[in-house]
């Protein structure tokens, strides 16, 4: 969102009326309190607030405040505080259920790779608001991916067998949707499996209904959407949304379609008529003139810029700040979940004010699982560049049997 604010009573919890915990989506009335049955600690996860008409009008309002640039009147600061406070408690609500779906993920995956990342999330606030901008039926009810959980696998025979036992074993959620991005890739170049599931849970009752996205990829396919949210970033364009200059998105087009090469997988539509040297060809080509290799390697945070506070936690905030290129760290033990829901809310708040700050609340792990999951808010393209540096020296060799040079 692009739109800010005209109050100066915002405080640390990123309302614009100052309110504190005890009140809003975080108060302690609205908050499910669960054992962990690993350890003395309790798990707080608040509960749905508000009706399904409640939330799809939070939205609408959302949707009409984000199409301009100027502050949001103070004779109209209620509603927008009305619909950011409903949003909020909308999104806070699907750690619950992403929670459990994460424990029966892990389990499953033990059979099958052993060495694949798992990482759960909760959709950014500009990305809900883009969404709703983008497709003007959207209800916010209705998003499917607000509660996102991923398993990054190493190949794609691993990926594929993951995709049965989902679909082919008994599961008590209710399997709405599913999506196979691998066999019929967006013509974006993006490539994965998404699973879209309605919660079912008769014991916790308040949370049915919710949608939950599970997405299933190989370890290149995460590379390359790590690269377009990575380039994304520094240009100040929405590759990721199909949005930005032309010669970006077909560089990742083809890039996209260079590795479902690699996987043996079916081609970006559009790409269908290249065979696999031609299309390695074009890579080469389009990385010379756009110097794509050169911009990522400048990207990356040096070591000493990424800062993690002291403590335990089950879950992060991760936040990248692009003009300095730094990352920090906060953990947030299960106890503390509702303060982190909080301080996401409050760096978002900040992003949307102007300031070259992007965050994301995740589980996955220590430091490191974090890395591997979400490479893009350490502006890690390692992976990415290695592979597109693979896909070019084919080219390379191809064009030498021929007899000509590949541009550099």
């Amino acid at each position: 969102m692009s739109r800010s604010v005209s109050s100066s009573t915002e405080k640390a919890t990123g309302y614009p009326d100052g309110r504190g915990l005890n009140s809003g989506p975080f108060s302690p009335a609205s908050l499910l309190i669960l054992k962990d049955p690993n350890s003395n600690t309790s798990m707080a996860f608040p509960k749905p607030e508000n009706s399904r008409g409640q939330v799809n009008r939070a939205g609408e309002i959302l949707r009409a405040y984000a199409q301009s640039t100027e502050a949001v009147p103070i004779e109209q600061l209620d509603e927008w505080n009305w619909a950011y406070e409903v949003l909020a408690n909308w999104r806070a609500c699907h750690n619950y259920p992403i929670n459990t779906f994460q424990a029966t993920l892990r389990s499953r995956l033990k059979a099958i790779d052993k060495k694949a990342t798992v990482a759960q999330r909760l959709k950014r606030f500009p990305s809900i608001v883009l969404k709703l901008q983008r497709f003007e039926g959207m209800q916010l009810a209705r998003m499917q991916d607000i509660g996102g959980i991923r398993a990054i696998l190493g190949t794609m025979s691993k990926v594929r067998r993951l995709e049965r036992v989902y679909c082919e074993r008994k599961f008590q959620h209710d399997l709405v949707s599913s999506k196979d991005y691998i066999a019929q890739p967006k013509t974006d170049g993006y490539r994965s499996i998404h699973l879209i599931y309605r919660y079912k849970n008769p014991k916790e009752a308040s949370y049915n209904g919710l949608l939950l996205e599970l997405q299933l990829r190989t370890r290149l396919q995460h590379a390359w959407a790590t690269a377009v949210e990575t380039m994304g970033t520094f240009l100040g364009q929405a590759l990721k949304s199909g949005q930005g200059e032309g010669q970006w998105r077909s560089f990742f087009e083809v890039t996209g379609s260079a590795i479902a090469h690699l996987e043996s997988s079916p081609p970006i539509p559009g790409y269908e008529a290249l065979s696999r040297n031609e299309t390695f060809k074009r890579v080469a080509e389009s990385e010379a003139q756009l110097r794509v290799l050169e911009k990522l390697r400048g990207f990356s945070v040096a070591a000493e810029k990424i800062t993690t506070e002291k403590g335990q936690g089950s879950f992060h905030l991760v936040v990248l700040n692009s003009a300095n290129k730094s990352v920090s760290i906060r953990p947030y033990g299960m106890t503390r979940l509702e303060q982190a829901n909080a301080a996401y809310a409050e760096v978002e708040k900040q992003a949307q004010s102007g300031e070259p700050v992007e965050a994301v609340l995740v589980s996955a792990g220590p430091v490191e699982a974090l890395k591997k999951a979400y490479p893009n808010y350490f502006l890690d393209t390692h992976e990415f560049i290695m592979q597109i540096e693979r896909v070019i020296e084919e080219a390379k060799r191809s064009r030498r049997l021929r007899g000509h040079v590949v541009p550099r």
